[in-house]
């Protein structure tokens, strides 16, 4: 199966777009008006833009700005979570070559060819390779200790649960972070939930 790589359909102006929402409030929703009215970008080839911006992990699905948007913002992350955006957004790339942000353009392009099944002439490769390219020079692939994703709450429980720990018998000054997503069952007793917790606290929280 042929696979999906994102592109804005105005690859020049993504550059552009990026650099304004480093200027501008994170807004709670990121909408065609936002981008229109804040941003200052009204047009259908803009609004491209907000797909290509939630498969590479800046926006949720209901257009909310992620962890990585609002890291994007902070100068001091800014090109470290772009890159982390564009690893997302074009890891069908980066399975193929994990490099694939050093290649030259024309090997760039043969790599979207191979993913895509696309012709070498096709303007959508063309989009892709250009929107790739003109992002990639605000990210900052040398450094990768900002997060790819945010960890989701599964539908199913209305838990999530974080926690630090130090290793037993060790002088070594480590922390652990442990995420936990709890699928609890749906039921009326609380000693069911007494006892899931009672566990976590037992196993996990004992130092």
């Amino acid at each position: 199966m042929a696979a999906e790589i994102p592109y804005m359909a105005a690859a020049g102006a993504i550059a552009k777009i990026l650099e304004k929402i480093k200027e501008a409030a994170t807004p709670e929703s990121f909408s065609g008006d936002f981008l229109g009215t804040k941003l200052g970008f009204k047009g259908g080839n803009y609004l491209t833009f907000i797909s290509w911006a939630k498969k590479c992990g800046l926006l949720n699905s209901d257009g909310s700005p992620t962890l990585i948007y609002k890291q994007f913002r902070n100068p001091a992350t800014s090109g470290q979570s772009l890159a982390a955006a564009l690893r997302i957004g074009y890891s069908e790339l980066y399975i193929r070559n994990e490099y694939c942000h050093e290649l030259d353009k024309k090997s760039f392009k043969g790599l979207v060819m191979e993913a895509t099944g696309e012709a070498h002439d096709s303007v959508k490769v063309d989009k892709i390779v250009s929107t790739f390219f003109n992002a990639k020079d605000l990210a900052d692939f040398e450094i990768s200790n900002i997060p790819t994703k945010e960890t989701p709450v599964d539908a199913h429980s209305e838990h999530s649960s974080e926690f630090k720990r130090k290793p037993r018998g060790s002088d070594i000054n480590l922390g652990l972070n442990y995420t936990i997503n709890l699928v609890l069952p749906k039921t009326d007793d609380p000693a069911i939930y007494n006892a899931i917790f009672k566990s976590l606290k037992d196993n996990l929280l004992n130092d």
